[in-house]
């Protein structure tokens, strides 16, 4: 199982950026995966879920107006889009799915 989590770097606040999880070793449509982040200093947190088989969907409450998880099948490639970033979103995002974390990816928002 392999999790490799890409497009992370800093933006100022107000931007955007998308994340994304390339994942391999198992059934992709089958197992729920999720994004987490870990703030300085703190433990880690969910941001956003997606389930597998019936392709829900759940957010932290910080996330939900601003942040969209989705999934491209044929790539088995899940994603993270985040708007309206603020200083606080500052982290290192990682994917989770079949019991497994990828590497984490950073994000930092400052001007």
């Amino acid at each position: 199982v392999q999790l490799v989590e890409s497009g992370g770097g800093l933006v100022q606040p107000g931007g955007s950026l998308t994340l994304s999880c390339a994942a391999s070793g198992f059934d992709f449509t089958t197992y729920t995966m999720s994004w987490d982040r870990q703030l300085p200093g703190k433990e880690r947190e969910l941001v956003a879920g997606i389930s597998g088989a019936i392709n829900s969907i759940d957010y932290a409450d910080f996330a939900r107006s601003r942040f969209a998880i989705s999934r491209d099948i044929d790539k088995n490639t899940v994603y993270l889009q985040m708007n309206s970033l603020k200083p606080e979103d500052t982290a290192v995002y990682y994917c989770f799915a079949y019991g497994t974390w990828g590497q984490g990816t950073q994000v930092t928002v400052s001007s």
